[in-house]
C-alpha cells in the first residue's frame, strides 16, 4: 500500500466508528504516521484518543484525501466542515451507503474528484469487499489510491458505472446479515434434529465460515464444489432437492432478497 502522498499531504477522515476505525488500524499498520491523520468526530472513541492522530482540530488547506465515513442520515450536518477542501486538490472517497456521486457534487462542487464506494462489515476483520465508482473528475491515479487505502479492509472492484451500486449494496453491502441469518436458522434446524443448541450453533459458524473460506481460494467454482460435496442418492442430495427447488428453494428466495435490497437501495438514494 503507497501511502507517501497522503503521509506528506494528509488525511482527513469524517466519522470514526467501526467502518472507519477498521480503515484507521489498517492505515497505521502500513505505517501512515498518525501526525498525517485528521479525524472529525463528535464522540472519539477510548481507542481512537490513543492512536496519536489529530482530533478535531483545524484541518490541512489541501490533504490528499478526505474519506466520509458518517452514517447517512448525519451527513447533512458533517458536510459543511469539509466543504472548504472541495475544488479538485482533495480526493474525496465515500463509503457512506445511499449517497451518490452527484449528492457531493452539489456540495464540494462538480470539478472535485469523488470515488464512492461500498464497503461491508466483514471489513471490521480486514475479510471485507469494497465496489468502487468515480466521477468524471477522479483519474486512474484517484482510483488506485483509493484502492490502496480501502485494501486495508480487504479486497476491492471496480464498477463501470454508478447504477451497479444498487446491485452490490443488494449482495455484497446487506450480503452479510444474509449470511448471518443463514448461521442462525441453519444453527436452530440443526436443535430440531436433537442437537444441543450451543453444539448446533459451534457447528453452524464452523461449516459456513469454513465453506466460505473454501470457496474463496479453491480453484474450483462453487457450482463444483457443490457437486463434490453431492454423492448420487445421498444425504447431501436429499437437502439440495428441498434447498434448489423452483419455487420454494434458495433461488427464487435469494433473487426476492437481493431485488428487494437493491429496489430500496436506489429509493434511498433518491430521498
Amino acid at each position: 500500500m503507497d501511502i507517501t502522498r497522503v503521509a506528506e499531504q494528509g488525511l482527513v477522515l469524517l466519522g470514526c466508528g467501526k467502518m472507519g476505525s477498521a480503515m484507521l488500524a489498517g492505515w497505521l499498520e502500513h505505517g501512515l504516521p498518525p501526525a498525517s491523520v485528521w479525524v472529525i468526530d463528535p464522540y472519539p472513541s477510548d481507542w481512537l484518543k490513543a492512536q496519536g492522530v489529530n482530533i478535531n482540530t483545524p484541518l490541512p488547506e489541501a490533504p490528499a484525501v478526505v474519506l466520509v465515513a458518517v452514517k447517512p442520515q448525519m451527513m447533512g450536518e458533517a458536510l459543511p466542515a469539509i466543504q472548504a477542501l472541495g475544488g479538485g486538490k482533495s480526493l474525496f472517497v465515500s463509503v457512506a451507503a445511499g449517497k451518490s456521486i452527484a449528492t457531493f457534487e452539489s456540495v464540494l462542487g462538480s470539478d472535485t474528484p469523488i470515488i464512492r464506494a461500498m464497503p461491508n462489515t466483514p471489513a471490521a476483520i480486514r475479510q471485507g469487499i469494497t465496489a468502487l465508482i468515480g466521477n468524471n473528475h477522479a483519474s486512474g491515479d484517484d482510483l488506485t489510491l483509493a484502492e490502496n487505502l480501502l485494501s486495508a479492509v480487504g479486497e476491492t472492484v471496480r464498477l463501470d458505472n454508478e447504477a451497479q451500486m444498487d446491485a452490490v449494496t443488494g449482495l455484497s453491502g446487506s450480503g452479510p446479515a444474509y449470511v448471518f441469518h443463514l448461521i442462525e436458522t441453519l444453527a436452530a434446524a440443526g436443535q430440531a434434529q436433537g442437537l444441543p443448541a450451543e453444539l448446533a450453533m459451534k457447528l453452524a459458524k464452523s461449516t459456513v465460515a469454513g465453506a466460505g473460506a473454501l470457496a474463496k481460494v479453491a480453484e474450483d467454482d462453487p457450482t463444483q464444489l457443490r457437486i463434490n460435496v453431492t454423492s448420487p442418492n445421498g444425504t447431501t442430495q436429499a437437502a439440495l432437492e428441498v434447498l434448489m427447488h423452483d419455487e420454494q428453494g434458495f433461488p427464487d428466495l435469494l433473487h426476492r432478497a437481493v431485488k428487494a435490497a437493491t429496489d430500496r437501495s436506489k429509493e434511498l438514494s433518491r430521498e
